[in-house]
């Protein structure tokens, strides 16, 4: 398989958005429709379906997990082939972000994040997760958690001594996430971001 392809493949892998599948397996609203307007985990528990919300997150995770143990798998083993766990990495993560299949409006990137991270490294992506967790434990917001993880992972990335390559990708992802996060961003300064459990009411006013 040439690389392209892999890179191709795991683009549409990420494409498949979880958030979506689940609302409709659930009997649920489209997530793109209530709440931040997000195709995400986080969102579609604001939908009251907690096991909706949590075969979603373990679906994104799941899908940018895959990707990469694949290209680990199959990539030669030199430099090229970190290039192309680089590339898959990187792929899978913007095919969340911009899905081919919901006209490129996807999720924010979290879960499936973790995934690539948990697969580059087992490690790095435990101590990505204990951040989120820890953050959100604290201060009870999800945005704030994934901001706190995002900056974080390229740090854990050379404390675990990934290859230059992968530290590059895993960094790339952390820009890419704290982008997609600039609304939340603005929403914590100005004290309107819903909290992780928050009510229907107080999301719709946020």
């Amino acid at each position: 398989m040439t690389p392209l392809i892999f890179v191709v493949l795991a683009y549409l892998l990420g494409s498949i958005s979880f958030a979506v599948l689940m609302s409709k397996a659930f009997g649920l609203a489209d997530p793109r429709t209530y709440g931040s307007g997000n195709p995400g985990a986080t969102n579609v528990l604001r939908s009251g379906k907690k096991a909706a919300a949590i075969l979603t997150l373990l679906g994104d995770a799941a899908k940018g997990w895959l990707a990469v143990f694949l290209a680990i798998k199959f990539a030669p083993h030199n430099g090229d082939g970190l290039i192309l766990v680089a590339l898959v990495s990187l792929a899978v993560f913007l095919g969340h972000l911009f899905p081919v299949f919901l006209k490129f409006q996807g999720g924010k990137g979290v879960a499936t994040a973790l995934g690539v991270l948990l697969a580059l490294s087992g490690w790095m992506g435990l101590a990505v997760l204990v951040t989120w967790l820890l953050v959100a434990v604290v201060f009870r917001y999800s945005s704030l958690s994934a901001l706190v993880a995002a900056i974080a992972a390229p740090v854990y990335a050379m404390l675990v001594h990934l290859r230059p390559e992968l530290v590059i990708a895993t960094a790339v992802m952390s820009m890419l996430l704290i982008w997609r996060h600039k609304k939340n961003i603005q929403n914590l300064m100005s004290g309107r971001e819903s909290k992780i459990g928050g009510k229907k009411k107080e999301v719709q006013s946020a």
